[in-house]
């Protein structure tokens, strides 16, 4: 891999732990849930929260599947990885108008560029730039 898919998997990994400590703190009932699932609840309700607990693991997954892409570890097969990354794009380009159209006002102007800038960067990633 090039030093832009380097470059970007380092993005696409701080991003998603940022993301994940944001998904942490929804899930120990931190008042920011207008910038998540919808933007409905202050604080999570417990099946919200659940969600955010899956979200954190399905990061953690994203990212060492970003990593492997970008040649920095080699643990899982490669086939997974190759296919893996593209799923990882996937639901990353699904998250892009699904933020962009939330009811949330905070979670369209702040989650949609995030997301948005994290599947830029796993796009890069993916295609070996």
């Amino acid at each position: 891999m090039g030093q832009l898919s380097e470059i970007a998997a380092i993005v696409a990994c701080t991003m998603l732990a940022a993301l994940a400590l944001f998904q942490a703190a929804l899930v120990g009932g931190a008042p920011y849930g207008r910038f998540a699932w919808g933007g409905k609840h202050h604080v999570l309700p417990p099946l919200l929260r659940g969600g955010s607990f899956l979200a954190i693991v399905l990061y953690g997954i994203f990212a060492a599947i970003i990593v492997q892409r970008a040649g920095f570890v080699s643990v899982l097969p490669a086939a997974i990885v190759d296919t893996g990354i593209w799923v990882v794009a996937g639901y990353l380009a699904l998250g892009v108008p699904m933020n962009a159209i939330s009811r949330s006002l905070p979670e369209r102007l702040v989650m949609t560029p995030v997301a948005l800038v994290l599947l830029a960067a796993v796009l890069i990633v993916a295609f070996g730039l």
